[in-house]
């Protein structure tokens, strides 16, 4: 207990660090070699005040920018003049990068309840390990032969060889998932209801609670050109139907590939069963499945450039009005095209497979030889179950070595100082910036996708936390353990493996927090598929309270799921054996067609998602409603300011009326 307790306290204060990296980069990042030097560079050289970002700007230019924006530069001054000089993430990257670290920091300290929720429900299953009445059937059934997985070389085979696989697939699939994916379904909400008020907060200190976009762009615009003209909104009809059909033939072939990985599985599951190896003629199926989930991934690093491409082509074929709407319209193309490169798969694996490939005697066949594959014999969700983890563990490993990785390798090698080639330079402060900058500028290039590709790789993560978190329960606790590495490797990337990204004004993590709620509709409506269709969790209900021993003959000395294995296996004849084979389905045993049974099921299954996404969507309301976006407190104090402006107006009225 004590020891449990330890850790606890132990991830917290991880989380607070991680957190506290979120407006502050560390120290360690603060040493290197990509900043100026600070002390002579840029706060004791550069007696001028008025910067952007540490740019020295002319008077006349910094207060037309001034005037334009009606904006006090006292936020500003604040930081340069303070004693004992800490650099932010603010004052060196601007407030666009600060709100990214802010953001990322807030997500991995509110992501620690959820991966300790989903831990539990783990947990859970391994207590309870060797006590699920399900699988002590599928152990005992020694005597249920099961019809072969593939037509050459597949043997009969008996239920009870899957019994491993039944005592793993309760370890995710168990009483507590349902719950499990109603509170991830609060989490989300919750999660965005109390960034909106942490963003409230930040930029309300930064004195940019009130900023606009629009009016900053046209404000540079026309310091840049006082003859600018202003560019109108347009819509172009055409233009729309030209854009839609084109994205929507580009998410055709993103399910087309996914459509190739099945036909994959299909040919690696007969090549894996003529295999001379025992170990992998016997697990042939789990074999296809992995396979095909690295595959799967490699399809997905290759597609992740293709969607860029095609993303940036519809972008500027739909001619944005100004750089703010372009990065928007980039955004949500890019993020659609990658969802469904990720997700396509996913979504076939979970409510499809297995529910098309027909039955004995009548399978349905790709050009009419290859079977379509059929779920695990432990459940079909634990073929998503293996697809998730494979790719998240991937992702999360070795995309992040190539992503730190890759600047490193390609860094420029610094010059040497005792080169006789060099120009001997001064040790005078100006001199030294000057050295400073040639060694910055032999960074990593970056430019406007730098940080673009940060939040996207984040989105996706939090996609796979949230969607199908109900057929991968860790999903949370990876997506924590990520994170905590993600910041700092960030921090790093930014301050020693690359040039400086050009600072950029924000009061809002923009697009991105209409793509995260987005996400949260979509985790409940995936959760609640994947509880009543994916999992077994629908059949066992119905057969508890209406087919059970406990229901049909009053039996209370008995597990109510006893029973169960065999009634959810229908009877193939065959007429050359003396025994009979069975598969999983609800089928009359003389004609083939679906059972009274099967209809109970189905009509219980869709009655449950119904039931479950308007509890789960009811929630998340009364939990946006509950919990306000802005804290009363900035509330109060913009309140306050407004009320003493226009207090003062009447006086200078006043004022300028006397005579």
């Amino acid at each position: 207990m004590w020891l449990l307790c330890f850790l606890l306290v132990l991830c917290f204060a991880v989380v607070c660090s991680a957190a506290e990296c979120s407006l502050e980069l560390p120290p360690s990042c603060l040493q290197s070699s990509s900043l100026p030097t600070v002390q002579s560079c840029w706060i004791l050289e550069i007696k001028d005040k008025k910067l952007f970002y540490g740019v020295h700007a002319p008077s006349e230019i910094f207060q037309k920018y001034q005037r334009l924006l009606k904006n006090s530069d006292s936020g500003l001054q604040n930081y340069h003049t303070e004693e004992n000089v800490t650099i932010t993430t603010r004052s060196y990257f601007g407030e666009k990068v600060a709100l990214y670290f802010a953001w990322l920091g807030w997500y991995t300290r509110i992501l620690f309840p959820a991966a300790v929720l989903g831990l539990l429900v783990f947990l859970y299953g391994i207590f309870h390990f060797d006590s699920s009445q399900v699988s002590k059937e599928i152990c005992e059934a020694n005597t249920t032969i099961m019809c072969p997985l593939c037509d050459q070389k597949c043997p009969f085979w008996q239920l009870s060889d899957t019994c491993t696989y039944a005592k793993v697939t309760h370890l995710f699939d168990n009483e507590g998932t349902i719950l499990f994916a109603v509170l991830m379904a609060l989490w989300a909400t919750v999660f965005l209801e109390l960034w909106k008020r942490k963003r409230a907060e930040v930029v309300s200190g930064w004195e940019l609670y009130g900023w606009d976009e629009d009016e900053e762009e046209l404000a540079l615009q026309l310091i840049n050109n006082p003859e600018h003209t202003l560019k109108l909104y347009q819509h172009s009809y055409i233009r729309s139907t030209i854009l839609l059909l084109l994205v929507l033939l580009m998410i055709t072939v993103l399910i087309g590939l996914a459509h190739a990985l099945v036909i994959y599985r299909v040919v690696a599951t007969v090549v894996f069963t003529q295999s001379d190896f025992e170990f992998i003629r016997e697990r042939a199926s789990t074999m296809a499945v992995m396979t095909g989930a690295v595959l799967h991934y490699i399809t997905i690093i290759i597609m992740t450039k293709v969607n860029r491409r095609v993303a940036l082509f519809l972008c500027e074929l739909e001619k944005p009005r100004t750089f703010s709407e372009r990065e928007n319209i980039f955004t949500v193309k890019i993020f659609t095209f990658q969802f469904f490169t990720y997700f396509s798969s996913l979504i076939y694996i979970a409510f499809f497979l297995g529910r098309i490939n027909g039955r004995p005697g009548n399978y349905v066949r790709v050009a009419g030889k290859w079977r379509l594959e059929e779920c695990h014999p432990s459940g079909c969700i634990t073929d998503l179950f293996i697809q998730m983890a494979i790719i998240m563990t991937l992702k999360q490993t070795l995309s992040n070595f190539v992503e730190y990785l890759t600047p490193l390798r390609f860094r420029k090698s610094l010059p040497n100082p005792k080169d006789k080639d060099m120009v001997h330079m001064e040790k005078g402060p100006e001199d030294s910036c000057k050295e400073q900058w040639l060694k910055n500028y032999q960074l990593n290039e970056v430019n406007v996708f730098s940080l673009f590709d940060e939040f996207l790789e984040m989105m996706i993560q939090y996609s796979f936390t949230t969607i199908f978190v109900a057929a991968f329960p860790l999903a949370p606790l990876m997506a924590f353990i990520n994170n905590l590495f993600e910041i700092r490797l960030d921090a790093i990337k930014m301050v020693q493996l690359q040039r400086r990204i050009v600072p950029r004004k924000a009061n809002d993590i923009g697009i991105w927090l209409q793509v995260l709620e987005a996400i949260g509709i979509l985790a409940v409506i995936g959760n609640g598929l994947v509880i009543a269709i994916t999992s077994d969790f629908i059949p066992m209900q119905v057969y508890k309270y209406t087919y059970s021993p406990c229901m049909l003959q009053n039996r209370t000395d008995i597990n109510c799921l006893t029973g169960y294995i065999n009634n959810s296996l229908s009877v193939f004849r065959v007429q050359d054996f003396e025994w009979q084979m069975k598969y999983r389905d609800y089928r009359n045993s003389d004609d083939y067609n679906y059972s009274v049974q099967f209809w109970h099921v189905f009509a219980a299954r869709l009655a449950f998602l119904i039931l479950f996404e308007h509890v789960a969507l009811c929630i998340k309301l009364i939990a946006a409603w509950y919990v306000p976006d802005v804290p009363q407190s900035v509330k109060n104090k913009h309140l306050q300011k407004k009320h003493e402006n226009l207090r003062g107006v009447p006086r200078k009225i006043d004022r300028s009326t006397d005579v």
